[in-house]
């Protein structure tokens, strides 16, 4: 059995990925990593994070970025392609820069890859989701935010990545550009894994958060748009109140430590229940999302998984 990694980069030192934690994190599991290396501005350092990663485990693949032609953040999902038709392994081992496996993790996750070799009814694995908000010890467990998504697929020629890259999907005689397209496409048939991918992606300092809210923008409405939404905002992104959040009391993984210790920002967030005048509203801080995550957690008596976001057939 081999197992490949994969994922695709574009100036994630400027936006402050963990970029060579991710990697790290799953390497002792795969046997390759390969990476799509987009097209980096000048001064960011991306190349070197990957070239100061010491295994022969990494593969690289230069590609140019063309958001043009694959608005609506479509360019993250053929990025993903590109380095998934790369791969070599039976299973492939999706992780974006900002997702991280905690090594307790790995041998339950070799475990069932073996378990599942050869069951062709099996074309992924689905993982639970820990989405870290503003610092290290404080996460979200609200409607909007998706709590599972498949990050192992077979390496099928039909699998492809689907919207945004957050997905896959089985997609016969693709087209190679329509990727937010639902008809003709599959849900995969995954197995659920009883383990977390640990998120980050929303834990910058404020200035970074804001940044990479802006190129976010651009990849999904094109940098003119993104210029116009963010000519008033302020230069610091406001994560609320995280009073009113989950806190974390688990440990992180082991390769996260060194990136971890780097957090300075705590002097800048709202550690209260109650809002900063002018703070906008985020999506776990509207009034519907609030309302369905009550609805789902205390009368339902699970979260965000009966009436949330479901791209996959489970099989039990």
């Amino acid at each position: 059995m081999k197992i490949s990694g994969f994922t695709f980069v574009k100036n994630v030192d400027k936006l402050y990925y963990p970029l060579k934690a991710s990697i790290e994190s799953i390497l002792p599991l795969v046997d390759e990593f390969v990476i799509a290396l987009g097209d980096c501005d000048p001064d960011d350092q991306t190349h070197n994070i990957l070239e100061s990663i010491p295994s022969d485990k990494i593969k690289i693949i230069d590609t140019v970025w063309d958001t043009q032609n694959y608005p609506h953040g479509a360019e993250y999902a053929r990025q993903t392609d590109i380095a998934k038709a790369a791969c070599a392994g039976d299973w492939l081992f999706y992780l974006q820069a900002d997702e991280v496996i905690h090594e307790k993790y790995l041998p339950l996750i070799r475990e069932a890859c073996q378990k599942y070799l050869y069951d062709s009814r099996v074309e992924g694995f689905l993982f639970k989701y820990r989405h870290f908000w503003g610092d290290y010890g404080h996460y979200l467990e609200n409607h909007g935010w998706y709590p599972r998504e498949i990050r192992i697929v077979r390496n099928l020629p039909e699998i492809h990545s689907f919207g945004d890259a957050q997905s896959f999907r089985r997609i016969p005689d693709f087209d190679g550009k329509s990727y937010h397209e639902k008809k003709g496409t599959f849900k995969l048939k995954v197995v659920l894994l009883d383990a977390f991918v640990y998120h980050y992606g929303w834990v910058r300092p404020p200035q970074y958060m804001q940044t990479k809210s802006k190129a976010l923008a651009s990849a999904y409405r094109g940098t003119k748009q993104a210029e116009l939404e963010f000519r008033e905002r302020p230069p610091e992104f406001d994560y609320g109140p995280l009073g009113r959040l989950s806190v974390f009391k688990e440990s992180h993984p082991a390769v996260m430590q060194a990136w971890i210790t780097q957090f300075n920002w705590a002097d800048k967030l709202n550690y209260t229940r109650k809002k900063r005048p002018g703070q906008p509203l985020h999506k776990h801080e509207k009034l519907k999302n609030r309302l369905v995550t009550f609805f789902e957690k205390y009368i339902l008596g699970f979260q965000n998984k009966a009436l949330g976001y479901k791209n996959w057939k489970i099989i039990r």
